[in-house]
């Protein structure tokens, strides 16, 4: 009865969590797969003392199980389910391993009751639970459609848990003294994959940046509803510059999706690792409207190729010829189509999606090599 009424009460509220408040900088939280969530088990029954082992035996034991253990981990890792919960998109996701498997809304804390960001691990899981009335614990409501934490109960922190709700409407929403809300489906589909142990991560970011199979990247921004955390373009820039498409990110675009914090998705690029003669570049090839852009002087550069850029005509011209340019938040890049027109090069996608480009004969010699701080971005 004590952990039913810890449990299920869902009403006492922790401040963890505040100090996001004081703290201008974006603060990005990590994604919940790339976390180590350490579950410490309890204390085993002492075992009878035993002799310990020559080191030179150990040792030889050691490195015989390693290679089958680290198999075993790796197999683990891959299929050990995760849940992350997103405070400021409210939305929570399941993962298996490193990929995403299921994804909820979820209504999470009020802005006084905030749910308390952090690593756990579910504690306990529960098919219909009794709720508890926290003001009176003699007022119980048994399972069925009165009952407000619906028929599912997931705890993960103290008195903090995962459940249904027989308010369905407020999913999405901060509307809950700090547990987390689901939808009575979602919240049963949900149970089956989990138990006592999954990692659970709480966190709050208001930029969310996706990449899909195809190598599409794309970010959210969503409102900051805890008031927890400011957000700028060149935090944006920095953080998609992580996956090489912040020059295709414009400025005043950010700044717009920043002022509109509508939680829409917004397609940056298709980024590529960009590989000239074997030799792998710092800037990436994009793709963008079936087309792929290369960043010019960056190509030129690994080429040893003298290149100039006419901003009144739009033209770049190398000792091979002419092409087009298109500026990208003050960078020139060009269409990889006029690739042999302006270096010589062909290029193509490979299955792993990298733009593997590599020279070829042409009619025409150049003349002129790339000085030293040559060629403008």
């Amino acid at each position: 009865m004590l952990k039913r009424m810890m449990a299920l009460t869902c009403v006492l509220a922790l401040t963890a969590g505040a100090a996001w408040a004081d703290t201008p900088e974006l603060k990005t939280g990590p994604a919940p797969f790339s976390v180590k969530v350490e579950i410490k088990p309890t204390a085993a029954p002492q075992e009878e003392m035993k002799p310990a082992q020559p080191a030179v035996t150990a040792e030889k034991d050691a490195k015989r199980q390693t290679p089958a253990k680290e198999g075993q981990q790796a197999k683990a890792a891959e299929s050990e389910k995760k849940i992350g919960i997103n405070l400021a998109s409210r939305i929570l996701t399941l993962y298996e391993g490193d990929t995403k498997v299921k994804m909820y809304h979820v209504g999470v804390g009020k802005t006084s009751t905030p749910t308390p960001t952090g690593y756990y691990a579910v504690q306990y899981k529960e098919v219909n639970p009794t709720w508890v009335d926290p003001d009176d614990t003699s007022v119980q409501i048994g399972p069925g459609p009165s009952n407000p934490i619906g028929y599912r109960w997931i705890g993960f922190y103290g008195n903090y848990g995962i459940h249904g709700t027989n308010h369905p409407e407020s999913i999405g929403g901060y509307v809950s003294n700090g547990c987390v809300r689901m939808n009575e489906a979602d919240v049963e589909d949900l149970y089956q994959y989990v138990s006592v142990g999954t990692p659970v991560t709480v966190y709050y970011d208001r930029l969310v940046i996706d990449v899909d199979p195809d190598h599409t990247v794309s970010y959210y921004v969503y409102p900051d509803g805890y008031g927890w955390q400011s957000l700028s373009v060149a935090q944006v820039k920095k953080a998609l510059a992580g996956y090489g498409v912040e020059d295709f990110a414009e400025f005043q675009d950010i700044s717009d999706k920043i002022n509109a914090s509508d939680g829409n998705v917004t397609y940056v690029a298709k980024a590529y690792d960009l590989v000239v003669n074997g030799n792998k570049l710092a800037k990436r090839a994009l793709g963008k409207n079936g087309q792929i852009y290369l960043p010019s002087v960056a190509v030129a550069t690994a080429l040893k190729l003298d290149l100039q850029w006419n901003s009144q005509q739009g033209i770049l011209t190398s000792p091979y010829g002419i092409a087009p340019g298109y500026v990208k938040s003050d960078v020139v890049y060009m269409n990889a189509v006029d690739a042999y027109s302006l270096f010589h090069l062909r290029g193509e996608l490979t299955p792993d999606y990298v733009y593997n480009m590599y020279s070829v004969k042409g009619n025409n010699t150049p003349t002129v090599v790339i000085s030293p701080g040559s060629g403008n971005d």
